[in-house]
Order: structure tokens, then C-alpha cells, then sequence
């Protein structure tokens, strides 16, 4: 029997297979970088080991700090989550060569399918090894590894070369392999959708298929929305995959969970790849069939049989990962202190931050995935959708409204969405839409928080004012104080105090809640910033600056390029990593390049000054 569990990740995974083996009554080991030291997973588990560093190389990537870990804290068995080391065969085979349960798939079996080449090979499915026009458009795609890292899409050969030094820097860094390959590119345009199938095998046998999940919702080949089973499959496309799958499993002798994932297109089935680890969508099958799949695994490992059968599928299940970034502004990683995380307990929440913890530059900006399971589909995204509606998030930036959006979409309620959603709707997902009062809300509340005497008595009658900023725009408030009480073009003021305000517009009363973190404001669900009065002047930047737009670090500059060099509009110029992501900044407009501060290796602050372009 297990009595102690390594979790060889962190974030929302390392809480998530903590609080399974905590009910299994399984003591759990944390590790955690410098940058995670107080990190959620590390403050839930019953033991921490430090990783020296912060740069995922230097830390859950090292398979040899990491066994040393488990054997230290007293740990008989490493769960590897997801990512990171979770596909690595040596590492499988160095926690077993130190005398410890492996809680996954055999070496050999994650060996066979952790090369996206090689597994291609084993269903029979050849990858392209010269491109032709005629094969355009491409997927340049990492051999190792997943989360869309590693992966470009080529629609002209003159692309091609750039996309494959960029798919292998991106690899390299992510997983340790720089291996890629290329394959026609199916999604988007071609309205493919991606689908896959969870299997779970134990060492006696048996193969179970726990359905199909639709994971068509993606922004850069990475999932945002899942959800199971896929809507829309005919019984026979689906008993294919099922079929598929298992001969997927079966060819490599597989046990514990893994997930086989093809693009559907029509009744056709394209095998893509098998994930010989946990998802990350992993909850919505759960939620469907009654499972836990943490603790299956965990069974499994322990050489306990699986029934004959997998329990029965009841409902629908929808998953969207609430990231810390702008989709908006090219879906850029944000960072900073997320000052409190609140979702209505009518779904499941699994995340891996607390109420004031800090967002940092070194790892994904996933925040938590929220699951809403209901007897229809239509049920389960409308319960979604409500809660992340009504959810508290103060900090960073999030997608929380595109995802709002994204589940109310026509297309998405009718289950017509393909691989090509964002690319299609995104401007009309990302339009600012600010609530017009919150503005208003947030002045009063912060009047009466900076009062001081109570109450009103001490407002002037003429007319006050305050400006704030959201969704880049500003917006300036005023309101005066009246015999009749507080007013402003109309408005009438029910209450108002530092946390509270109620307004009566048109007989209608508007509740808003008020929190501020020094000039950041939060009404309900939008995020103001308070601008001064008197505003300080500010640094100008030349026409044709490039800032960062995040913090991170100069990995590349494009070859060649120096001062003085023209340049063209929308020219990759130089690449940034920021939480596991490059970035690539291009030239605004075509013009000469008249002055470049980056340089690779160094580490950017946003707001940083670039390279500058003078427009020609």
C-alpha cells in the first residue's frame, strides 16, 4: 500500500493530486522552486522540499533533485501530474531505479508515445518530410511535450524555416527536446474539431474508454474551454475513436490514465497524438462518469484491478481554464498579486493560487480550471457561465469575460464550433463593454472611504470629481450632494459606504460591491484604475517605440538584424519568454530600425524600451 505520494509538479495539479491522496489517507510531498516557496501546493502538502532556482530547467525539470526529494521526505511513490516531467521515460525509470511506485505508465509505454513521431508511426500515420505548396497549410508541431508549446502554423513556404526555429527554441526550453515535426494543418479553415478519448488500463488487462471530450476552444494550440462528452459524434465516429484508442493503448502495453486525441472533421478521424499522462481536462470526464481518475491511478499503481466494465456516463460537463492574461492584447501572460479568488460553489473550482499570492513570470498563467456538471449540455454551460459571471477575481487581468462570452456564443450553444473559433470571433469576444456606472460606484465608495466624519455631512455642494481608467479608456465622474442626498446625472443613491453601493437608474436599483488595492478598483466585475487629479507629466516615447508588453526575457533576435536595418510592418524583430510562452514583437510599421536596447538573455520589466522603428 502507498502511505506516501510525491507530487513531482506544481500549481492547481499538485493541489488537485494532493487533496485525492489526502482522502486516501496518503501523506503528501510537495517540491517548489524559490519563486513558489509560498506557493499554494507547497502550503497544502504534509512536506516541502525546495528545488534551488526559479527557470523550470533548474527546477521541475530536474528528474535527479526531484527523486532525491522523495527519498529525503520518506515518499514511496511519485505522481508526476501533468507537464514537466510527466512524459519523461528516464525520469519514470529513475524514480523506479530508486526503489519507488511510479504512479503512470510504464517507461517503455511512454517512450513508445511520448515522440508524437513515433506514436504517428505506430497507428500508421506519417508525418510530411518535404513541403510543397500543394501542402500548405502546415503544422510545425514539437515531437515532445504538449499545451500547445512548440507549435506554429505555416501558410507560406517562405514561413516555413522561421516557424521551425521557433518551434524548436519553444520546445527546447519547455521540455528539454527540440525535436519537431510538420503535418497538415486541419483546423480553422477546415473546420476540424478536436476530440479525444480518456482510457484508463490496469496490469490485468483491462481497457477502459471513459468517452469523448471536444477541446475545439483554443487559443495558440492550447485548450480553453472542454467539455464531455463531445456533442454532435454519430455512434459509429464515436465507437471508432473508443476502437482507436484502445488499439492505442493496447500497442504499447499502457496502464494507469492516458488520453488519446484526434481532429474530427465530418464523420473523418485524424489521429494526432496519445497524452501518457493526466489532462488538464481530466475534471469533465469525472464529473460524467463518477470517477476519480487521481485515485484510479493511484489503485491502478498499487496492482488493483479494474471492474469489466467502466461506470455508466450521466450528463454534461463543461471545463474552462481562467487564465492571467489579455486576450485582447494578443492573449499576453499577465503578472502581479491576486488579491482574491472567488467562485459561486455551484461548480468545481481547482486552482493552485490563495487569496494573495503572487503571479509570477516563470510558469503557465493558468489560475484555475471552474467544472459545472448538469443532467443537458445547454444546462451546463448556462451554470457555468453564470458562476464565472458572478465570480470575484481581483489581480491581474483575466479572460474571465471572453470565457463568459465564449460559452454565450450562438455558435458555441449550437455545437458548431471548430479549432478555428478565436481566430474567427475574437475581436467581438474582446470589445470592451464596461458597465457605465461602475465608474460612478467606485467614486462614491471611494469618497465616503476617505471622509472623516461618517456619512456625507462633510461633502461640499459643488460638484466633486474623479477620473478612472478601464479597458483603455477614461472616464470622469461627477456627483454633488444635495439636500435630497447624493446625485449624479440622475442617478439617485440609494446607499453608499467603502464597500457597498446601491443606485437607482430609471427605477431600477444596481447593486455594487467596492474593494480597492491601492489604485486599483474593483466594482462587481470591472477593474478601474484611479487616476490623480493633477496627473504627474510622463515619459514620451518616440513614434515607432516597442515596449514590453510583459515581463520576461530576450530569448532570440532575428537574424541580422542591427541598427539601421529596414524593416517591414508586422516583421518579427525579437522573440520574449514570459510563463513558458515566446512572444514574438514586430515592427509596427515598415521603416528603419533606429535603435535596438534588447539583447538575448536579458530580463524586461514592462514598459521597457525595445527597439524603435521610424516609420518610413
Amino acid at each position: 500500500m502507498i502511505t506516501s505520494v510525491l507530487v513531482a509538479n506544481r500549481g492547481e495539479i499538485a493541489c488537485r493530486v494532493a487533496r485525492t491522496c489526502h482522502e486516501l489517507g496518503i501523506r503528501t510531498v510537495a517540491v517548489h522552486s524559490d519563486a513558489d516557496e509560498h506557493a499554494l501546493h507547497a502550503r497544502v502538502a504534509d512536506t516541502a522540499v525546495r528545488l534551488p532556482g526559479s527557470a523550470p530547467a533548474d527546477t521541475y525539470l530536474r528528474g535527479d533533485l526531484i527523486v532525491k526529494a522523495a527519498l529525503a521526505a520518506g515518499a514511496d511513490a511519485v505522481h508526476p501530474g501533468y507537464g514537466f516531467l510527466s512524459e519523461n521515460a528516464a525520469f519514470a525509470r529513475a524514480v523506479r531505479d530508486a526503489g519507488l511506485v511510479w504512479i503512470g505508465p510504464p517507461p517503455e509505454a511512454i517512450e513508445a508515445m511520448a515522440s508524437k513521431t513515433r506514436a504517428k508511426e505506430l497507428m500508421g500515420v506519417e508525418p510530411l518530410r518535404e513541403v510543397t505548396e500543394a501542402d500548405l497549410p502546415v503544422l510545425v508541431k514539437a515531437a515532445a511535450g504538449g499545451g500547445g508549446r512548440g507549435m506554429r502554423v505555416v501558410r507560406r513556404l517562405a514561413d516555413l524555416d522561421g516557424a521551425l526555429a521557433a518551434a524548436r527554441a519553444e520546445a527546447a526550453s519547455a521540455f528539454g527536446d527540440g525535436e519537431v515535426f510538420v503535418e497538415p494543418y486541419l483546423g480553422g479553415e477546415a473546420g476540424g474539431r478536436h476530440v479525444e478519448v480518456q482510457v484508463l488500463a490496469d496490469t490485468h488487462g483491462t481497457v477502459w474508454t471513459l468517452g469523448t471530450r471536444d477541446c475545439s476552444l483554443q487559443r495558440r494550440h492550447q485548450k480553453v474551454i472542454e467539455e464531455a462528452p463531445a456533442p454532435g459524434l454519430s455512434r459509429r465516429l464515436t465507437d471508432e475513436l473508443h476502437a482507436l484508442a484502445v488499439r492505442a493503448a493496447r500497442a504499447v502495453g499502457y496502464t494507469g490514465a492516458g488520453t488519446v486525441e484526434f481532429l474530427v472533421a465530418g464523420e473523418r478521424a485524424h489521429f494526432l497524438e496519445m497524452n501518457t499522462r493526466l489532462q488538464v481536462e481530466h475534471p469533465v470526464t469525472e464529473a460524467v462518469f463518477g470517477v476519480d481518475l487521481v485515485a484510479e491511478q493511484i489503485r491502478i499503481a498499487e496492482g488493483h484491478a479494474l471492474d469489466d466494465t467502466p461506470p455508466p456516463a450521466r450528463g454534461h460537463a463543461v471545463e474552462a481554464r481562467l487564465y492571467a492574461e489579455d486576450p485582447a492584447r494578443d492573449w499576453s501572460p499577465q503578472t502581479g498579486r491576486l488579491h482574491r479568488l472567488a467562485v459561486p460553489g455551484t461548480v468545481r473550482l481547482d486552482t493552485g493560487y490563495g487569496d494573495g499570492d503572487d503571479i509570477g513570470v516563470h510558469y503557465d498563467p493558468l489560475l484555475a480550471k471552474a467544472v459545472a456538471h448538469a443532467p443537458n449540455r445547454a444546462e451546463a454551460i448556462r451554470k457555468l457561465a453564470s458562476a464565472l459571471e458572478r465570480a470575484v477575481i481581483h489581480g491581474p487581468v483575466t479572460n474571465r469575460d471572453l470565457l463568459v462570452r465564449s460559452l454565450r456564443h450562438e455558435e458555441f450553444a449550437q455545437a458548431r464550433m471548430d479549432t478555428g473559433f478565436y481566430d474567427r470571433h475574437l475581436p467581438e469576444l474582446t470589445a470592451p463593454a464596461p458597465d457605465p456606472y461602475a465608474p460612478l460606484a467606485a467614486a462614491l465608495a471611494d469618497a465616503h472611504g476617505r471622509s472623516r466624519f461618517g456619512g456625507w455631512r462633510n461633502l461640499p455642494a459643488q460638484p466633486q470629481t474623479r477620473r478612472y481608467a478601464t479597458a483603455g479608456e477614461e472616464h470622469e465622474v461627477r456627483y454633488r450632494h444635495t439636500r435630497d442626498g447624493l446625485t449624479a446625472d440622475g442617478v439617485h443613491v440609494v446607499h453608499a459606504d467603502a464597500a457597498l453601493v446601491v443606485l437607482d437608474v430609471d427605477g431600477v436599483r444596481r447593486r455594487y460591491e467596492v474593494s480597492r488595492y491601492g489604485d486599483r478598483v474593483y466594482v462587481g466585475a470591472t477593474a478601474l484604475t484611479a487616476l490623480p487629479r493633477f496627473p504627474d507629466p510622463t515619459v514620451q516615447h518616440a513614434p515607432g517605440s516597442l515596449l514590453a508588453p510583459m515581463p520576461g526575457t530576450v530569448v532570440r533576435i532575428a537574424d541580422g538584424l542591427a541598427e539601421g536595418a529596414a524593416v517591414e510592418a508586422g516583421q518579427p524583430l525579437l522573440w520574449l519568454e514570459a510563463m513558458k510562452m515566446q512572444h514574438r514583437i514586430t515592427a509596427p510599421a515598415t521603416g528603419t530600425l533606429t535603435a535596438l536596447h534588447a539583447t538575448p538573455g536579458q530580463q524586461v520589466e514592462p514598459g521597457m524600451l525595445l527597439a524603435v522603428v521610424q516609420p518610413a
